[in-house]
């Protein structure tokens, strides 16, 4: 209903009030008539005159009144219209298919246009505002904000949804074409509040610190008198390079610094890569050793807390330390960033973090009455390897002790028909994952071997029913780790697992005693993560696969174990056939999955074998199981594959790496491999 109908119906109710008192008057004439007849002729002569004035305003001045109120109601309306015309705030009505009906005086100043030149659509004028959002959900309540880029502008875009039916204006009301609703616009310029807080958020401080990864060994290969200069040199190159990021450094130990710069700054040092990586490499004073450093920093997105951010540095530290040093790793709350890591981690000569760690497992071990070993999915002989030598340690203490293995694959078959129904092996030496699930008690301690990512692992689930937990990995950490691992001993320089855990059986025990079959596993897992001895082989290595030598390992009894079938090396061979070279450089190949028992395993294999041809410098064979895109990548040395798998959510190596990938065909994953080849080529990453 139209208000002026309504204010007209209101006006009459008010002008007809004098009529209903004259009811109460007449009644009260009634009663003076009783009391005195001359006083109640009085009454009514008054009563008459008052009859008389009132139906004379009613019928003779009623028009006038009604004019005058209509007047000031209209004047009332048109001064509200100039000031919604002129209101300082964008603002304008649409109906449902977005057609602009009325605008006021500040949006046609804001889309710099005027009533005459306005197109007709609003998304002819802002692209972001489509019919979609006018369609407003019930939890909507009529009301919708967004937030749109235009013109170099940022706006906040306030839409509301009007009954029609509310509006006085008829004009507006034939415009709509009888549609019901519209909508009513309005625009915030917030282009200064965000400049002001990227411009905050630029000077917020942020924390880091730098370690030397290989002090103590870079010291020893230098001459003494060269000692002092290449201090200084280094000292030179860390402080020279952070006072042009305009920061604050303190130098904390001989090998620790710790600084403090803004945050615009520190996205200079990520535009250079964090250069400072190269230039002290590049140090050579007669150094036998290069010179590398660790990089952390931290930063909290969420507020102005330097003591959290000093806490995620510390957690970037941790990252840069495990994943082998020679990095810079950003921890912004729970997005991390790596850059560098172009070198293969220098192996360390001195044994005793491994004696260190081997004593706290011993000691775990000692107040413990069960012991779970559990590896990544679908084991490798290294893995397996790994998990039966601290099976024979934690059998050796007395403990009663179980490996989870859910798929026994053709790369750690030949080992499992030593066990699986051996008198010597109880029957529940072997666990899958639901009877390891109903071992698990309080009194338990799970050790994980050969992976330190929980979605890896064989049973995820075990490792949150327990508080024991153990992790022991030769593979670079990721931002996924395990989480409240009591022990964590991961060392990115080490060949594989078994030589670890070979390091730890020695330690651990004044004479300790494996069983042939056994060292067979862990030579074979050095044999196999080595290639043979030819990747990632340190002193340590060797000194490992001695004791396992003198603990019973035969050389041809693992390589009669390992032998491949002649299907299988047939397949191998057709890798290597299939193998495309990209960028002159890059071997891309492809193994078969039907009728092969392992197709990981093959594809590993093919890309070892495609590293022996000339000018190959890396290479990526994948294979597709059950929908999933494996990828083995190797390197020679000058590559580092787990940098490039890192882009793919996988990891592992600088030399030995691998991905998964999902919901992606064989094809499109090859191809997601070049490119990201050819970006990091261009980037000048190799």
């Amino acid at each position: 209903m139209n208000e002026s109908k309504l204010l007209r119906k209101e006006i009459e109710k008010y002008l007809k009030v004098p009529f209903a008192l004259a009811v109460l008057l007449l009644i009260m004439n009634g009663v003076v008539y009783c009391i005195d007849v001359t006083s109640g002729v009085l009454v009514s002569a008054f009563i008459a005159l008052y009859l008389g004035a009132a139906a004379y305003l009613y019928f003779k001045q009623r028009p006038n009144i009604m004019s005058d109120l209509m007047a000031f109601g209209f004047a009332h309306s048109s001064v509200q219209s100039a000031l919604i015309k002129e209101l300082a705030i964008p603002y304008t009505l649409v109906d449902r298919h977005g057609r602009i009906l009325w605008s006021n005086k500040s949006f046609y100043e804001t889309v710099k246009s005027d009533k005459q030149h306005m197109r007709k659509h609003i998304q002819n004028i802002f692209t972001d505002i489509t019919l979609e959002l006018l369609e407003m959900e019930p939890e909507d309540d009529n009301r919708r904000i967004v937030h749109i880029y235009q013109a170099e502008r940022n706006y906040q875009v306030e839409i509301r949804k009007v009954d029609v039916r509310s509006l006085v204006s008829t004009e507006m009301t034939e415009e709509a074409d009888d549609d019901d609703v519209l909508f009513a616009i309005y625009l915030y310029d917030e282009t200064d509040l965000i400049t002001a807080l990227e411009e905050k958020e630029k000077i917020k401080l942020v924390v880091g610190q730098i370690y030397i990864d290989n002090y103590e060994e870079a010291m020893d290969s230098t001459e003494e008198v060269r000692k002092s200069l290449l201090v200084a040199l280094i000292d030179r190159k860390i402080t020279k390079y952070m006072q042009s990021a305009d920061a604050i450094i303190k130098k904390l130990e001989k090998d620790k610094y710790i600084f403090v710069c803004q945050q615009q700054h520190l996205d200079r040092l990520q535009e250079g890569k964090f250069s400072l990586l190269d230039e002290v490499r590049s140090i050579n004073i007669g150094n036998e050793t290069p010179v590398t450093l660790s990089i952390a920093v931290g930063i909290n997105p969420e507020q102005d807390d330097y003591t959290t951010a000093y806490e995620y540095s510390h957690m970037a530290m941790d990252l840069a330390l495990g994943r082998g040093g020679d990095q810079a790793v950003i921890k912004k709350g729970d997005k991390i960033i790596y850059y560098g890591g172009k070198t293969q981690s220098a192996e360390k000569g001195t044994r005793v973090k491994a004696r260190v760690k081997a004593h706290a497992l011993k000691e775990m071990l000692v107040t413990k009455n069960r012991v779970i070993i559990m590896g990544h999915k679908k084991p490798d002989i290294d893995c397996l390897g790994a998990a039966l030598g601290i099976y024979r340690l934690a059998t050796l203490m007395d403990k009663k002790a179980h490996i989870v293995i859910n798929e026994v694959t053709s790369s750690i078959r030949p080992v499992m028909n030593n066990f699986v129904g051996s008198s010597v092996y109880p029957e529940d030496i072997f666990f899958n994952s639901e009877q390891a699930l109903e071992a698990v008690d309080p009194n338990t301690v799970v050790i994980v071997v050969d992976v330190n990512r929980p979605s890896y692992t064989e049973c995820e689930e075990l490792l949150a029913h327990t508080k024991n937990i153990v992790v022991i990995d030769h593979h670079r950490q990721t931002g996924e780790v395990i989480e409240h691992a009591t022990l964590s001993y991961i060392e990115p320089f080490a060949s594989s697992s078994c030589e670890m855990v070979a390091e730890i059986l020695q330690y651990s025990m004044d004479k300790p005693k494996l069983r042939p079959v056994e060292a067979d596993a862990m030579y074979a897992g050095i044999l196999v993560d080595t290639d043979n001895f030819l990747t990632k082989t340190g002193v340590r290595t060797f000194e490992a696969a001695s004791f396992l030598r003198k603990s019973g390992a035969d050389m041809i009894r693992v390589r009669k174990a390992f032998r491949s079938d002649m299907d299988s090396y047939k397949q191998l061979s057709a890798g290597v056939a299939n193998a495309e070279i990209y960028l002159d450089n890059f071997a891309i190949s492809e193994v078969p999955t039907k009728g092969v028992d392992s197709p990981t395993v093959l594809a590993a294999k093919v890309a070892n074998d495609l590293l022996d041809v000339d000018g190959v410098r890396a290479s990526f064979v994948l294979s597709d199981i059950d929908g999933v895109i494996y990828i083995s990548a190797r390197s020679i040395d000058d590559v580092n594959v787990q940098v490039i798998m890192e882009q793919f959510g996988g990891g592992g190596h600088g030399t030995v790496a691998g991905a998964q990938l999902t919901e992606v065909t064989i094809a499109e994953a090859k191809q997601m491999i070049k490119d990201v080849l050819l970006r990091m080529r261009e980037d000048g990453e190799f």
